[in-house]
Parts: structure tokens; sequence; C-alpha cells
């Protein structure tokens, strides 16, 4: 890049056209690169009708210095620059504008970027000189076949590893900022002004206002893909929807995610990091639609006062899923409650699925501190729950660990790919507030100890290379596993599996 510091400075004594403003000179020169600099030069020139020696001998330096500095090559300081400026009859800020001076340069400009880049050094592929007498469709062909094959190689560089990365890095900032995004309560805000919302539950009518409101309108259909929940016509103003609604889903959630994205100006990730922030994003907008701040924060306040938070009630005073209503509770309870938590969705077969935290609890992670995909102790509420009976009531639970005692409540849900926990919990010091804090449930979990969740020496050793179990967990999740022979199996519920039902001669055997 051309920038104000790389340009000499020494004074010049040939004068110049039109006198530049040295603050306006810095900010051009940093939105423009020696290609565009240098096509916007040749432009110039060709236009006056010089040859590149007439242009050489103005500006007293070799030809081949003047056509390294119009192919890009060459950087010219702002003395040069100046010098080439007065004898083109133009200025430098003329000649260091970001644009490129035609539709042709620009598609020049491209290639020779892309013969620049990763893609032709990874093919051993020499560069060429783009020649006047190439056509425009053979340099769109070309950039064409750069583009596609520069998006595989992300596509392929989208490893296992960099998603169980980028995981950490967005939960680790989520931290940081206590889960809390004011930005996006500001535009959940002027959405539910801009519709007249007063008050109360988040009516669908009032959804489908805001779609309305935003140019879009909605469409039921019976052929939507499977693997969506609902997608999206820009071009048309168009939401279109399943007629047949999952009852395990809030209804009004597909519309707001589809709004969120359009409000949130979202592009096609560009990596599986884009993609996992944009999900926040909207999964974070929509709940702040659903359970509007102020109110939330009013209703989840005089809970606190009278030591009776509940995510039942929560999900029930604002008509939404428990899973929303406990992600809800997460962005407001340290920012707006002073209380640390920490939130965990795991899979029937003890998968992660989803956890935030900044209460010190100490979720399972891999060398990469990733989480999801990780199998969480079986000892953790978000395990024990599957084994109550009970499915109406919620299940409290203490239970001691390493980092210290914590006060979980949690609940099934169930979905297509099977059933999940849902988990809120806090530090012991926390549990005043809370309804449930009475229970007499509590266990203990020593983990990371092997001795802890792990199958016993024996009966590890014992079925370990005898056994192949299929994994139930969602094949969605599998790209941010870790590594392992049985991504998403608990080893040692499938090790005491085999040994309950081995026949009772092989048993016998042993």
């Amino acid at each position: 890049m051309i920038t104000a510091d790389r340009l000499d400075q020494r004074h010049d004594p040939r004068p110049e056209p039109t006198a530049v403003d040295a603050a306006s000179l810095e900010s051009a020169s940093t939105d423009v690169d020696a290609l565009t600099l240098g096509r916007r030069i040749r432009d110039r020139r060709t236009a006056r009708g010089m040859t590149l020696g007439q242009l050489a001998r103005a500006v007293d330096r070799a030809p081949s210095q003047v056509s390294a500095i119009e192919n890009g090559k060459r950087e010219p300081r702002l003395s040069m620059l100046r010098t080439i400026a007065l004898a083109l009859g133009t200025t430098v800020d003329e000649l260091l504008r970001a644009d490129a001076p035609s539709e042709r340069a620009a598609l020049e400009i491209a290639v020779e970027r892309a013969q620049r880049g990763p893609v032709f050094a990874a093919l051993g592929l020499d560069p060429f000189r783009v020649a006047k007498t190439m056509n425009d469709q053979t340099l769109q062909t070309i950039l064409a076949l750069h583009n596609e094959i520069d998006r595989l190689h992300r596509e392929r560089a989208a490893t296992p590893e960099e998603a169980r990365r980028a995981n950490a890095e967005l939960r680790a900032e989520m931290r940081a900022r206590d889960n809390f995004y004011p930005e996006l309560e500001l535009k959940a805000a002027e959405l539910l002004d801009a519709v007249g919302h007063t008050g109360g539950p988040v009516s669908h009518q009032l959804v489908a206002d805001m779609a309305s409101h935003l140019g879009y309108s909605l469409h039921y259909v019976g052929d939507l893909p499977h693997s969506t929940r609902s997608v999206t016509d820009k071009r048309n103003g168009r939401i279109y929807l399943p007629t047949q609604q999952s009852p395990s889903r809030d209804s009004r959630s597909p519309i707001l995610q589809a709004l969120a994205s359009h409000l949130l100006g979202h592009e096609e990730p560009a990596s599986y990091g884009d993609f996992l922030r944009q999900r926040i994003e909207t999964n974070y907008l929509t709940a702040a639609i659903l359970l509007p701040e102020q109110a939330a924060v009013r209703y989840l306040t005089e809970a606190k006062n009278l030591r009776r938070i509940s995510m039942e009630e929560l999900r029930d005073h604002f008509a939404v899923s428990y899973e929303t209503a406990s992600h809800r509770f997460t962005n407001l309870a340290t920012a707006r409650l002073d209380i640390p938590v920490h939130f965990m969705k795991v899979h029937e077969s003890g998968t992660i699925i989803k956890a935030y935290e900044n209460d010190r609890v100490r979720f399972p992670s891999d060398a990469l501190g990733a989480v999801e995909g990780t199998t969480v102790c079986r000892n953790w509420t978000a395990r024990t729950v599957f084994d109550v009976e009970d499915r109406f009531s919620p299940w409290y639970q203490y239970t001691d660990t390493p980092s210290g005692t914590f006060w979980c409540t949690s609940r099934i849900e169930k979905a297509k790919e099977g059933e999940y926990s849902v988990s809120v919990g806090v530090p012991f010091e926390h549990v005043k507030w809370f309804r449930g804090r009475e229970t007499p449930h509590r266990a203990v979990s020593r983990c990371p100890d092997p001795a802890c969740c792990q199958a016993p020496a024996g009966l590890a050793e014992k079925w370990a290379d005898a056994s192949w179990p299929a994994a139930r967990t969602p094949t969605s999740l599998l790209a941010a596993l870790p590594t392992g022979t049985f991504p998403g199996v608990d080893q040692t519920e499938v090790y005491e599996f085999l040994e309950q039902h081995a026949p009772a001669a092989a048993l016998a055997a042993d």
C-alpha cells in the first residue's frame, strides 16, 4: 500500500498545478494501492497521447522505471508523484483516487492481484503480463477460476481445529462482555418501538408487523428444504416458512431469526468464526425482542428481591421456550443483576452442544480450549436430569466440584436429534436468589480426575477393542467435535452396557 510515511517529504522546487492538503493526501494514500495508482497514471498518459518514453523524459527517469510504476511494481516517492502529476496536467490527489479509472482497468487490477496472491503461488503458476490484446472475457474467466479455487481452499481450511479454535475465541469474548451486547439490545428496542409494542409477551401478529415494517412478507409452504427453518428471498422481500411447525419450537423464532440477519446486515460467512458469530448475534437479537430488556430486567429484579428467580416462571411470563428464557437470563444476569452464571445445552449422549460461563465453573475442554463436542461429567446436573422420572417438574441439584460448589436448575427438551438438557447454574453464594435452593439433591464431581466418571480400568481393558458404537450426536455438530475414536460417544456408558448385556456364558468364562 502507498502510505504517507512511505512518500518522500523532501522539498521539490517544481510547482504543482493544485496544492494538496497534507491531511487529505494521507487519507487518500492509505486507501489506494500501487496497482491502482499505476493504472491511473497509465490511463492519464494514454488519454493525453503520450508514449511511455515521452513521460519518462518529462520526469527525468528511465522508461523502465516509469513502466514499473505503471505496472504497480514500484511505489513512487511524493516528489516523483508530484513530478508525474505535473507532466500529466493533473494533481496528486487525482492520481491517488482509490477507484480504478475504467472497468477494463479494474479487471486488469483484479487479475494482477490474483497473480500475486497465494493461489497462484500454491499452484506453481508463473505470473503473466496482462496484455491489451486479452479480451475482457478471457480475464473474467481467469478471475472466476481463481476465485473458485480460493473459495474451495478456504472451505477446506475450515478444519475441526479451526472450528474448535473459533468456538474458544468467541466464548472468551462473551465472557469478557458478561454475554451482554448493548448494541443488540438497542436494535431490539428500536424495532419494538417501531411496531408499537407497549408491554407484555410479543405476539405472533406483532412479529408479522415487524416483518412488514422491514419490507418482508411471510409465506408458509409445504416444500421448504428439510435442512432449513426458513428461507429468505431478499430480492423479492419474502420469508418462506414451513406450514408444519415443530411442537418443540417457538413459531416466532424462525421469523425473528430471518429478520435479525437482515437487521444486522449479515453477509455470507467467510469463515467458521464468522458463521458462529452470526449465529450468536441472531439468537441474541431474537431473544432480546421476545424478552425486551427493560421488561425482563424489571421482572427479574422483582424476582430477585423476592428470592424466587425461576427459569420456568421467566419462560411463562414472556411466553417463550425454556431454552430462550435460559439464554436470555445469561444476557442479563451479570450485567443487570450482578449474578455470575453458567449455561449448558447437553445432548442425551452427554455431548456439550452449547455452553457459557463467567462464574468460575470449569467445563471440560480440549487442548485448544474448545468446550462444544466434549463430554460433560456424568455427575453434573446436565447429565443426572436424564435419569429423573418426573419430566414435568424442574430438577435442582448442588454439585461439589474442584472449583467450588454450584447449584443448577435443568430441564429436558426434545428435538428431532433426540433429547437435550438445558441447564442454568450459579455459584453457591448466589443460590439465595433462586427458587429450588432448598433441594436435597447433591452430587460430587472430581472431573477432570480420570477416576470420576471414566470406566474402571478393568472394564475399559475388557471392552475397548471389542466395542463399536454409532454416535447419536447431531451430525451438524461433528465439525466442531474433538478428535477421537468415536466423537460424541460416552465410552464408559458403552462399556457398562456391553457388560450388562453380554451373554451369561461369556461372563462366566471371564
